[in-house]
């Protein structure tokens, strides 16, 4: 998938509505779902302890942290779209977030969405409000459905 490259906010704003391109599977390891634990201090042993986790679990392997889909949404986006007069992003917050279905290790994940609304923010920034899925192949279940919301400055 290209990456959908825009030359500037007035351009931006006309994408309200419309679906961006699907994202590119990425694999989620067991070493992206230790190193989230790490960051977070979340060990549980469903996602980190692959022997229990073979054993014990529902799902016969670990899985990875519902947060760390969440976190992984400003990278997927990044990967979609850029606006070239950006100078900085930060995230703003999240809406409607929900965790329909576990994302096993090694599994492939993407992001498919849209841009929901974009409102001005300050003299030089835009407030936008993402549509977000990820989807996990071969399942009827996204791992994640939210709304994120971002700022982006010029």
């Amino acid at each position: 998938m290209a990456k959908l490259e825009i030359e500037d906010f007035e351009a931006f704003k006309a994408l309200v509505g419309k679906p961006l391109p699907e994202g590119d599977w990425l694999t989620i390891t067991q070493e992206m779902i230790n190193d989230f634990a790490k960051a977070t201090g979340d060990h549980q042993w469903i996602h980190v302890d692959v022997e229990k986790a073979t054993k014990h679990s529902p799902f016969k392997k670990p899985v990875a942290h519902g947060f760390m889909s969440i976190s992984m949404l400003s990278k997927l986006l990044e990967d979609l779209i850029s606006v070239k007069s950006v100078k900085m992003g930060v995230n703003y917050g999240l809406n409607k977030v929900r965790f329909p279905s576990p994302v096993l290790v090694d599994s492939r994940i993407r992001l498919v969405g849209s841009i929901a609304n974009i409102e001005a923010y300050g003299d030089t920034g835009l407030k936008v409000t993402w549509n977000c899925t990820v989807e996990i192949e071969g399942s009827e279940k996204p791992a994640c459905v939210a709304e994120f919301i971002s700022l982006m400055f010029s």
